[in-house]
């Protein structure tokens, strides 16, 4: 009898920890800590999920298996990819090679080199470039990206974004607790603007932070309009994250959903892609396409690096109205 009621408590705990994290998704809010933490790994948390269901079925107590069936129902169902997936059908204006990534303090500038030389990206989002790093990447990427924007910082706080396009300046993320620097590339002849995200990840007591900081860049989405956009980086969110859905509720998807590696871990780099979650992202408007998501890794950074295949399309193809002639007689 006390195992019994040893199994069912233990089941109970796990069903009611679990349920508290999927009430905040439910309710499409983040919480507070542990929450926003716990969230990014939500996919693993059917591994409680099963062991509170073998327990309750040892146990024979039918009300945790009802439970344990409802859980395992909201799991599957917020596991699926969120936002919009449909993909343009205007006719192809430009294809580019987009590669994001984190370089941990710019401890991997040396192995994102190695990288950027062998995939050859047209754009290169770079968080965590500290004042080495961008001198590093100056040094040995201007011949093929004569094209740069920065915010020069020491440790987490420097970002580059390099290109093959022609930039103009764009005034990018402001009052940010790590930079983020924006511009406008002339795509052959098409004006993209580009976003590098890196706001302050969900550290208890900075939750406020990280917070004001996604809503930044969802303003910035929303900003857009229908210009075509590129938003990348390290948005320390995954998709179980309410701040993040609400950038993608503006109209962005997500390039690797729409090239089916929407769940594929990018965090951290030594238990992906065992476990992890994705929340290094290239984010791109409607007007974009996307193929071939790869995720690189490189040595001397916690994050792997994000390479995708976009391209743009022109506006929708009109639909033909077709009238009606009538013949009237006189």
């Amino acid at each position: 009898m006390t195992r019994r009621r040893l199994g069912t408590w233990t089941a109970a705990l796990l069903f009611t920890a679990v349920s508290v994290i999927l009430g905040c998704r439910l309710a499409d809010t983040d919480g507070v800590t542990p929450v926003p933490q716990l969230l990014a790994f939500l996919p693993w948390l059917l591994a409680p999920t099963a062991a509170g269901l073998a327990l309750a079925l040892l146990t024979r107590w039918w009300a945790g298996t009802i439970w344990a069936a409802v859980v395992l129902a909201l799991l599957a169902w917020f596991i699926a990819p969120y936002g919009q997936g449909r993909e343009p059908d205007g006719r192809v204006l430009a294809s580019l090679r987009v590669l994001t990534s984190n370089v941990e303090f710019g401890r991997a500038t040396d192995a994102l080199v190695t990288a950027v030389r062998e995939e050859k990206p047209d754009i290169v989002f770079v968080a965590e470039c500290e004042y080495g790093c961008s001198a590093t990447l100056r040094r040995s990427l201007s011949e093929g990206y004569p094209y740069r924007r920065s915010v020069e910082g020491a440790g987490s706080t420097g970002s580059v974004v390099l290109s093959r396009f022609p930039l103009k300046s764009a005034a990018g993320i402001q009052d940010s607790t790590m930079g983020m620097p924006g511009a406008v590339a002339d795509v052959r002849g098409h004006a993209v603007r580009l976003q590098l995200a890196h706001p302050m990840p969900p550290l208890p007591g900075q939750l406020d932070v990280w917070r004001r900081e996604l809503g930044k860049l969802r303003d910035y989405a929303a900003a857009a309009g229908k210009a075509p956009v590129v938003l990348a980086g390290d948005f320390n969110a995954s998709q179980d994250h309410a701040a993040f859905r609400a950038i993608l509720d503006t109209g962005l998807r997500d390039a690797a959903r729409l090239a089916g590696s929407g769940r594929t871990p990018t965090w951290p780099a030594r238990t992906a892609p065992a476990i992890g979650a994705q929340i290094d992202h290239v984010l791109v408007s409607a007007d974009f396409s996307a193929r071939d998501a790869r995720f690189l890794d490189l040595a001397d950074t916690d994050h792997r690096a994000l390479l995708v295949d976009i391209t743009l399309h022109g506006p929708a193809p009109s639909q033909a109205v077709v009238g009606r002639t009538i013949t009237g007689s006189s």
